[in-house]
């Protein structure tokens, strides 16, 4: 049974955007898995710091799924999103795509993530996340 390619989420902007570079990759090609979770957490920390209004913490990874491989030239865009808001912490979901191929440009996703952080003061505590 065939299924439909995947598409971007639609009337969603990506909070980031990134070409991988050789630099980034292995000696088959392949992105870094590690490069990508640390893209993954600054998708996430810039969606949770804009909900806590300031500084926030990673505190835990709560999944981490990969499905395809990232690959050098790709345009990898991240989609990130507050589902949850706790007294100090923040959970962000985070979608990952790739477009590859300018030719006959494909879309791909690539990973999907949830992550829990922690809204901190200057003295680096937990602190309230403000009212929405």
């Amino acid at each position: 049974m065939a299924t439909d390619p995947p598409t971007l989420p639609a009337g969603r902007t990506p909070l980031l955007s990134v070409v991988p570079m050789p630099s980034d990759a292995n000696q088959h090609g392949d992105i870094f898995g590690g490069w990508l979770m640390s893209q993954v957490d600054i998708a996430g920390g810039v969606a949770a710091a804009r909900r806590a209004r300031g500084r926030v913490a990673t505190v835990a990874v709560n999944s981490f799924t990969f499905k395809q491989p990232v690959l050098i030239g790709d345009v990898v865009l991240f989609y990130a999103e507050v589902v949850k808001v706790g007294r100090t912490s923040i959970t962000v979901d985070v979608e990952v795509y790739a477009q590859r191929n300018p030719e006959v440009l494909e879309t791909v996703k690539i990973t999907e993530a949830t992550l829990t952080y922690v809204a901190t003061d200057a003295m680096r505590r937990p602190r309230p996340v403000p009212p929405a």
